[in-house]
């Protein structure tokens, strides 16, 4: 068992979104994004087969799609999707995204 204290070891950055690979194994991957207000994570999709989760730790934002819809996100709110679903990230406020992709990609 490892643990992470993630808000002491991954930072915001000004001018683009920052990533941080928190744990990465052959049964899957955790990245944790941070964006600073205004910031996204811009509407893409991976040719792959396996499914992500989203989980907004702090702030608020928005989930993208690719068809122009998007859905709230809140602290504690969890998308579920296949990978090669198109899907994006916009930052309201600072924002703080887990990400888990199994399998790894």
């Amino acid at each position: 068992m490892k643990k992470i204290e993630l808000f002491n070891e991954h930072g915001f950055k000004d001018l683009t979104f920052s990533n941080f690979l928190v744990h990465e194994s052959e049964f899957m991957k955790v990245i944790n994004f941070n964006f600073k207000a205004g910031q996204k994570l811009p509407i893409h999709s991976h040719d792959l087969e396996g499914e992500l989760t989203l989980t907004i730790l702090e702030g608020v934002g928005e989930f993208l799609a690719a068809d122009g819809a998007s859905m709230p996100a809140h602290p504690g709110d969890v998308l579920v999707s296949d990978i090669a679903e198109p899907h994006g990230v916009q930052a309201t406020t600072d924002m703080r995204v887990l990400v888990t992709i199994a399998p790894p990609i």
